[in-house]
């Protein structure tokens, strides 16, 4: 495969440049994703997008390279599986994102919690969820078999997808986010089994993702669009709530446009043991569970369960 002349394209500047067709960007994302593109070409490539910004057309391309090199989870008979993306991690707040995990398999809706970290300024998830006791799977198998009894996996996004954790890796070498990030949120680790949460922090992808899973609901997909807290797939504690679902490329407004803003007290305990204890306290009973929460883990009940 040529790189020159897609980089010729692409990497002329927010007015310059052009958008690739769909089956392009397939093609060129495919070649990242199995380790196709030198260094070289590769950077140019990234940054270039980077400052493009993918088109509606390059995402579907890109999530289709990416679903051809995923692998699937088996999902028990009942509910779909939730699937909770992870990414960021705490900065200056608790992340409630297992808490929703938490939630949902309490109510018998499987969830699967996936995959990365590499911020050192931030706090690990990873590092929360082992101080809450649960464990990471290491293989498809292994989580499954946790989804079966526990109704609640947590694998890295190695184990499902071998290149795009690579790509999502240099983030620390390159000193800012590529595609992979974008993509990595629309990852379907058990197709027609699953509902996809998508937690964007920035308004403009609020229309960007909606767009892009109208398209891939389309076919009996289901998925979840939310306003995000610091990235992670937990809605926010004090913004109007913001929770749009997607089932059969159809999108329903899943709260009512009228919420407004709420005063939450937002904890700071965002370290893994602390963080832990709260979320453990909230479970039991002994402190409040934020409203906010409440109201995204129903959203997903109706959709698992509808």
């Amino acid at each position: 495969m040529q790189f020159a002349p897609l980089i010729k394209e692409i990497g002329r500047g927010t007015r310059g440049a052009r958008d690739l067709d769909s089956a392009q960007a397939e093609s060129l994302f495919g070649a990242i994703l199995d380790g196709q593109v030198p260094d070289l070409e590769l950077g140019a490539i990234l940054l270039s997008m980077r400052i493009k910004g993918e088109s509606q057309a390059e995402l579907a391309g890109f999530v289709r390279a990416m679903q051809a090199r995923s692998a699937h989870i088996e999902v028990p008979d009942g509910p779909r599986c939730v699937l909770l993306p992870t990414f960021n991690g705490a900065r200056k707040q608790a992340n409630l994102m297992p808490l929703v995990a938490l939630l949902l398999a309490r109510q018998g809706v499987p969830a699967l919690i996936h995959g990365r970290h590499d911020f050192d300024s931030r706090q690990s998830p990873f590092a929360m969820l082992q101080a809450l006791g649960v464990p990471l799977a290491q293989t498809m198998d292994e989580a499954s078999a946790q989804l079966r009894a526990t109704k609640l996996a947590c694998l890295p996004l190695q184990a499902l997808n071998p290149g795009l954790d690579a790509l999502m890796a240099l983030r620390p070498r390159l000193g800012v986010r590529n595609s992979g990030h974008s993509v990595a949120k629309l990852l379907d680790a058990a197709p027609g089994r699953s509902v996809r949460v998508v937690a964007v922090t920035h308004p403009e992808y609020v229309d960007s993702m909606g767009a892009a899973l109208l398209g891939l609901t389309a076919s009996g997909g289901r998925a979840l669009l939310m306003r995000a807290s610091e990235g992670e797939a937990y809605a926010h504690l004090r913004r109007r709530a913001q929770l749009w679902g997607f089932s059969d490329g159809v999108r329903t407004e899943l709260h009512p446009a009228d919420s407004s803003d709420i005063d939450w007290p937002l904890s700071e305990a965002c370290k893994a043991e602390a963080n832990a204890t709260l979320i453990r306290a909230m479970l039991a009973g002994d402190e409040p569970i934020p409203p906010r929460i409440q109201e995204q883990v129903q959203a997903l009940i109706q959709l698992a369960k509808a």
